[in-house]
């Protein structure tokens, strides 16, 4: 046909048309914000001179890169996981690449399906918080070429240049002093699954602060949750029922602390005059109880940015992003715990 163009345009001679780089043409394709609109309307203006057509498949051959990045979650439900991987998603969009999300249902089997899965679909790098795999199948799982990967929210050793950890036994001591500096003595404790290293810790902190302040760790005030609002409700109605008395409770998550806040409500427990609530994660809607929820902070949107930018640095070569990887935990002091004169 006439005026058809008898080869391919190239992004050399996109950027030659545009007058800018190669590098910004790229990131107009990649769909970076970093471009201004003025330079990206002269990108596309010359694409559309030229009749450039991007080609996926190709660029991918020729780069042997997907631009796709895996990820792997114990599950999808809560506020928590979400806020993770809207953070991953937001940093890795920004750099043109995508995402592909499965879950590993807290089973070593669901975990190796769903890392299968995603190496399957040709993803370049693994995020994983995964809470079954052992030390051992992480390390052999680094040995393969195909399968490079950063892990959120655990150490392993052998593996600590690609572990993002938080401080759970220093955070599980922050919140459990906060409460004992405001008075408390008896004080109830909502665990994690214990089989989870993060529950493990939390616990920990929790008694190391009781033995500092010369609390009682009382058995009939503990109660091992599961991290879920239910486990939360189940836990409170336990102490509640015991006759144990106790002025605050501990929970090592605000999913948990949220069940614990509806009981409390259902039996006409004020709080904190009645009752003192400390929460751990610092969710979003920790800010909308009422009273607020005190909690422990827990940086998961800025581990899941370092995540993708672990990726983004050690994958695709991107050498000027700085990169953390230990945090601390802090605590937000709101008004759901009181301050007491005695607990005796």
């Amino acid at each position: 046909m006439p005026g058809r163009r008898e080869r391919l345009s190239t992004i050399y001679e996109v950027s030659k048309l545009a007058g800018v780089s190669s590098a910004t043409v790229s990131r107009v394709l990649n769909g970076s914000d970093k471009v201004r609109a003025k330079t990206r309307e002269k990108v596309l203006a010359a694409m559309r001179e030229l009749e450039y057509r991007p080609n996926p498949m190709a660029r991918s051959l020729a780069t042997n890169r997907s631009n796709c990045v895996g990820v792997i979650v114990p599950v999808l439900y809560g506020p928590f996981y979400g806020e993770m991987l809207a953070a991953i998603e937001s940093e890795l969009r920004e750099a043109g690449k995508h995402l592909i999300i499965t879950t590993g249902q807290r089973t070593r089997e669901g975990e190796r399906k769903g890392i299968e899965f995603l190496l399957s679909r040709g993803c370049d790098a693994l995020i994983a918080r995964l809470d079954s795999l052992t030390d051992e199948e992480l390390v052999e799982l680094a040995s393969r070429e195909e399968a490079p990967f950063v892990v959120l929210d655990r150490r392993v050793p052998g593996l600590e240049d690609r572990c993002l950890l938080l401080d759970n036994e220093r955070g599980g001591y922050l919140a459990a002093r906060f409460v004992l500096e405001r008075g408390h003595r008896r004080v109830a404790y909502i665990s994690g699954p214990l089989w989870k290293d993060d529950a493990t810790a939390r616990l920990e902190g929790h008694r190391r602060a009781l033995e500092e302040f010369g609390a009682p760790f009382d058995e009939a005030l503990f109660y091992e949750g599961n991290f879920e609002e239910s486990s939360g409700r189940t836990g409170m109605q336990q102490f509640l029922d015991s006759g144990r008395p106790f002025s605050a409770v501990v929970c090592a998550n605000d999913e948990m602390a949220a069940g614990a806040f509806g009981v409390a409500r259902e039996r006409n427990l004020a709080i904190p005059d009645k009752i003192s609530i400390m929460g751990y994660d610092n969710v979003f809607f920790s800010r909308y109880f009422r009273p607020q929820l005190s909690t422990v902070h827990n940086p998961i949107r800025e581990m899941g940015r370092m995540a993708a930018r672990w990726i983004l640095k050690e994958i695709y070569g991107q050498e000027d992003l700085v990169l953390q990887l230990h945090f601390e935990p802090e605590v937000v002091a709101r008004g759901s715990v009181a301050v007491l004169k005695s607990d005796r």
